[in-house]
């Protein structure tokens, strides 16, 4: 993947892309960067290489906001190899054991179905958590093992898509920090016969799904048009708080929320404070913002606001 150099811009919005298989989500931020000539820009959420699908990609001011994409909840469409497993828990490992699969589509749907709701999940050693600093998917390929504590995750919804032994496909709605390379294997230890991680497809973030979704091909077709056929394709700064209550204040009190003042009104309510979108009257969104007990406090402010 590569473009022509491009001079860099002041550009502000949120894009969903689809990562194709291969390159990691470090480089494929790169190209859409150099691709939007982009002064800055980041993404909400790791994708594997071997994994394809939903990255929200932020510019400018919609950065200050990537924490909501990373805390959000995801979902994927998860190929699952039964009677192998190996040892990172994906295709790109060495395989360890392989046992013969004689499962039934029923005994499948039990194991799923035992699976939703919260649960512990110990993040596996092929992962880019750090350990004293180091990654430990560089100690497990010098072949150490080292403790990792084990944290809470929460499985919404897990269905099954298709069985063709060996070949399972489920869809999978989880909490953030879920390890589907976990899932996988663990969904082949219920069933007996073990399982590895074959293929994975995010479709969803938060609010975001893959119908939103822009394809790499299609942005460099995009590119090739100029700026403005690029910046079609961006989603307002603030989509991804977009299920946020709205507070709408006037030219005067937007003036002072901008100046970092906090706001006191009975129009606002008098409830514990919660986390909430402000916009002028003509929808414009300035920032967020803590609303309760009569008070609108700033909390991220909106430096120069833009609405796509």
């Amino acid at each position: 993947m590569s473009a022509p150099r491009r001079p860099r811009r002041q550009v502000h919005g949120l894009l969903v892309a689809d990562k194709p298989l291969g390159p990691s989500s470090t480089q494929v931020l790169g190209l859409i960067k150099h691709l939007f000539g982009a002064e800055k820009a980041g993404h909400a959420g790791t994708l594997d290489p071997m994994a394809s699908g939903l990255l929200p990609v932020l510019f400018g001011e919609a950065t200050k906001f990537a924490q909501e994409g990373l805390e959000a909840d995801k979902a994927y469409l998860a190929m699952l190899h039964l009677g192998v497993t190996t040892e990172t828990g994906d295709r790109e490992g060495r395989v360890q054991e392989q046992h013969r699969v004689d499962v039934l589509p029923e005994a499948i749907t039990t194991v799923l179905s035992s699976l939703l709701g919260q649960q512990a999940q110990v993040p596996p050693m092929y992962s880019a958590l750090k350990h004293q600093g180091r990654p430990l998917y560089e100690l497990a390929r010098r072949g150490e093992v080292v403790e990792r504590a084990a944290r809470f995750i929460q499985i919404h919804e897990i269905t099954l898509v298709s069985f063709e032994s060996p070949m399972l496909e489920v869809q999978i709605r989880c909490s953030k920090g879920t390890y589907i390379r976990t899932l996988a294997e663990e969904i082949g230890k219920r069933l007996g016969c073990g399982a590895h991680l074959a293929g994975l497809r995010r479709n969803g973030v938060g609010p975001l799904d893959l119908c939103h979704a822009v394809a790499i091909e299609s942005l460099e077709q995009a590119a090739e048009e100029g700026p403005h056929a690029l910046d079609a394709l961006l989603l307002p700064i603030d989509h991804l708080l977009q299920s946020w209550q709205a507070v709408t204040l006037s030219d005067l009190e937007a003036s002072l929320f901008l100046n970092g003042q906090t706001l006191t009104s009975s129009i606002f309510s008098a409830d514990l404070p919660r986390r909430t979108r402000v916009i002028t009257q003509s929808k414009r969104f300035l920032g967020t913002a803590l609303l309760g007990q009569g008070r609108l406090k700033p909390v991220r402010l909106v430096a120069q606001p833009t609405h796509h």
